[in-house]
């Protein structure tokens, strides 16, 4: 797909799409004169009046499309990236259901000092608007409707079209996590991962490698290899590496790469499994988030680790009861083998510190826990930084993403000490997401840390008329901009 940006229309279109602010007589610019008075006609009805509702017209006698659709974006202070980024992912995604190869948009400006982060948000819609889940559809189920080209008519400012083509990175490394972490499990598996990761890293210029169960062993990572021996798909601990900055400081991004989750011996119910080929999401996210920050040329330095495992119930599985090392040291009685995300990312961050990391940010479907209290459109967000943390929150609203930042106080600790060993991997229903917080919190080695409990919003469990059942990529748009912002905080 082709998307560019132009001052003025030229060729035939499937549609021209007009937006309109809620009370305003001004017209988006560059369109011509018959456009113009049909987009004047509709506002002179009242229609398309609200944030989404369209009206659609048949262009009788000549136009630059075959179809103008005049869509409302509401009024204009409270049209912002998030609005943006839907109205894109709406529009297009219908469009293109209903045959459209070629469409334009052309946007009513609400201010010219939020353009750029809204084209921005408006080329990451239209991009995250093609992923769809049908990878293995065939004869009539395969989806053949192809979007080949889109056009956003400006004024051709240059700023612009470098909104656009960052959003157009973004959007993509976004949908590139989202048929990760959309495969199925049969065809996605620890090493599978870690090839999908090389693949990337050869694409963009990022270093790579990947240790194995030989590597694991040698190197004493003993918790991810606890919660993957029982699988005859051994784990790996995948890691991505960007230097953009010099000898600057490096910020560790660890992401929860479970390619399959049955809970072990402590089995989950059959209800739903299916979906705990989501349980990777974090990883996933991680590898897409290295990729964008390489194409964009980000002056930044990352360390992508990917803690990668199957969990299932083989013979030769973890028990509850057992007490497993860690690579940091310390000790974990298992008490739940469901509770084993937080195991493989107790390696992953201590190994990440290993490598150079400085601060710390992971990311995981941990918890049902964070599900119970946020629902399913807002991030948990835990820390050890909370000015750290300020600026992820500021980050998140400013990409038009929720995040909400949850408590993590001492009494977590003490339901999380243990009998055996030094700590349990589960402290119970009780503040569930919380305890899991502070079991991660102690493989962090007292560096800034932060934990996005993303269980609630990597995935959707239906279809909705901006995405795609299945894999979100949300919070991937904030965390680019934060590690961005937290290189750009330092360098002040």
């Amino acid at each position: 797909m082709r998307i560019r940006v132009e001052n003025k229309l030229a060729g035939e279109l499937d549609y021209l799409v007009v937006t309109r602010f809620t009370g305003s007589e001004s017209v988006a610019v560059g369109l011509d004169e018959k456009t113009t008075e049909l987009v004047k006609k509709v506002k002179s009805l009242g229609g398309a009046e609200k944030f989404l509702e369209t009206e659609t017209i048949l262009y009788t006698d000549g136009g630059p499309a075959k179809r103008l659709v005049v869509v409302g974006t509401g009024k204009p202070a409270d049209f912002d990236v998030a609005k943006a980024r839907q109205l894109a992912q709406t529009l297009t995604r219908s469009l293109r259901k209903k045959g459209a190869k070629k469409l334009a948009f052309a946007f009513e400006s609400a201010d010219s000092a939020t353009a750029s982060d809204l084209y921005q948000a408006l080329a990451e819609g239209v991009v995250h608007s093609t992923f769809e889940p049908g990878f293995y559809y065939t004869g009539e189920n395969k989806d053949e409707k192809v979007l080949e080209e889109v056009i956003f008519l400006t004024n051709n400012d240059a700023a612009l079209k470098d909104s656009v083509e960052r959003g157009v990175v973004i959007g993509e490394g976004i949908n590139l996590s989202r048929y990760l972490a959309n495969e199925t499990p049969n065809n996605m598996y620890p090493e599978r991962l870690a090839q999908e990761a090389e693949k990337v890293a050869n694409e963009v210029g990022l270093e790579f490698h990947a240790l194995d169960k030989a590597q694991l062993e040698e190197g004493g990572f003993k918790a991810i290899l606890a919660v993957g021996q029982g699988s005859i798909n051994d784990p790996r601990m995948i890691v991505l590496k960007y230097n953009g900055a010099g000898d600057a400081p490096y910020t560790g991004i660890v992401g929860k790469g479970i390619t399959f989750d049955s809970g072990g011996i402590s089995i989950k119910p059959s209800e739903h499994m299916d979906h705990m080929k989501f349980d990777m999401s974090g990883g996933a996210w991680t590898i897409g988030i290295m990729r964008i920050l390489a194409q964009l040329k980000a002056k930044v330095n990352v360390i992508g680790v990917v803690a990668a495992a199957e969990n299932l119930p083989g013979g030769k599985a973890y028990r509850p009861g057992d007490v497993i090392g860690s690579l940091e040291g310390k000790t974990i009685e298992v008490l739940n083998t469901d509770a084993e995300g937080r195991i493989v990312l107790a390696d992953g961050l201590a190994y990440a510190r290993q490598l150079g990391a400085t601060r710390l940010v992971d990311m995981a479907t941990l918890t049902g826990a964070i599900v119970v209290a946020l629902g399913n459109s807002v991030t948990g967000v835990f820390t050890s930084d909370q000015a750290w943390t300020d600026l992820f929150l500021k980050t998140a609203q400013n990409a038009g993403e929720r995040a909400w930042q949850m408590p993590l106080f001492p009494e977590y600790k003490d339901q999380i000490k243990g009998t055996t060993g030094d700590l349990l991997n589960t402290g119970g229903r009780a503040g569930g997401s919380c305890t899991a917080a502070a079991f991660l919190k102690e493989f962090t080695g007292g560096v800034p840390w932060i934990h996005l409990d993303i269980a609630g919003t990597a995935y959707t469990e239906g279809e909705k008329a901006h995405q795609a059942k299945g894999p979100s990529g949300q919070i991937m748009r904030t965390m680019v901009d934060f590690v961005i912002a937290t290189a750009e905080g330092e360098n002040k």
